[in-house]
């Protein structure tokens, strides 16, 4: 009964307050153009990355996420372009994303870059009201109901082989979502990230990169995410995060071989909700192709 209770309060408050808002995830080191355009071609490598999100296992309705982009430079200047597409599934609504980004880089001293990002593209919005149970009999709701919006963003990436710092709005345009009696429940809302990492060589062996990634919405507490990844061998990695008021995760990655690596994460609960849900879980793969160039990057690549 509680479960039930706690699942139908979650939907009211998403749906009506904050819903249709951007994907949250706990590896965001690793696939940083799903908030950040400008992130597209920085690693000097073709990257497809593949990503599943499962949230708040055990609530009906709750969370799933899945992300597939690749990114590449396409000239040797080190300009880049992306395509990401997203969909998220949250109870009775589905959302899908799909954006073209594109970066241009000017270099500058002591071996860093600085990337300027753009993207465009667009999201579907999509309400199934058959899943939905209504208990004020006098309000019919049946079928389906969906939305079209348009989408721009923009961002800023600034990159060496030690250290990496983004600033990014993803998505400009604020979109808005009605049923039929013109009664608003659901609003996409401008987000702001600013996000950065570093590199510590602590032997020949290991790295420590730790990162920080803070999100700004409108109506929302500022989120606040850190993590440390320690990388032993060029092969292994295996850490720690923290949501600010909300979660505390593990996270522990393979690289399966020098094209090839998989991660996972396990967040759990810090919130209230910790007591009616089992976590959440995350997975990604992700391939590196041949870089167009060689880098001064080196097994400093923030792509590992």
């Amino acid at each position: 009964m509680k479960k039930t209770l706690l699942t139908a309060l979650y939907i009211l408050i998403t749906f009506q307050l904050s819903a249709q808002q951007e994907s949250q995830y706990t590896q965001y080191m690793y696939n940083q153009m799903a908030i950040n355009p400008a992130y597209a071609g920085s690693q000097d490598q073709t990257i497809v990355f593949g990503q599943y999100r499962t949230q708040w296992i055990g609530l009906d309705g709750a969370p799933k996420t899945a992300n597939l982009s690749i990114n590449s430079p396409i000239s040797g200047k080190g300009h880049g372009m992306g395509i990401s597409i997203v969909n998220d599934q949250i109870g009775p609504t589905q959302s899908t994303y799909f954006d073209i980004n594109f970066s241009y880089a000017i270099e500058l001293e002591n071996f860093t870059v600085l990337y300027l990002g753009v993207k465009a593209g667009g999201s579907s919005f999509e309400i199934d009201y058959n899943k939905l149970r209504i208990l004020t009999p006098e309000i019919e709701m049946s079928g389906k109901l969906s939305k079209f919006s348009p989408n721009i963003g923009t961002g800023i990436y600034l990159q060496n082989d030690k250290w990496y710092a983004g600033l990014s709005v993803p998505h400009i345009l604020e979109s808005k979502f009605y049923d039929d009696v013109r009664t608003s429940i659901a609003s996409e809302k401008m987000h702001f990230y600013l996000h950065g990492g570093y590199i510590i060589e602590l032997s020949e062996n290991f790295l420590f990169k730790p990162a920080a990634m803070f999100k700004a919405v409108s109506g929302s507490p500022l989120a606040i995410d850190v993590s440390g990844n320690m990388l032993y061998n060029d092969k292994f990695t295996f850490g720690a995060a923290y949501r600010l008021n909300s979660s505390v995760s593990a996270l522990v990655g393979f690289k399966i071989s020098e094209q090839a690596s998989i991660g996972y994460a396990y967040d759990y609960e810090t919130t209230n909700i910790g007591n009616y849900a089992r976590g959440s879980h995350e997975f990604f793969i992700k391939f590196n192709l041949e870089p167009l160039k060689k880098t001064n990057v080196g097994r400093n690549c923030w792509c590992n």
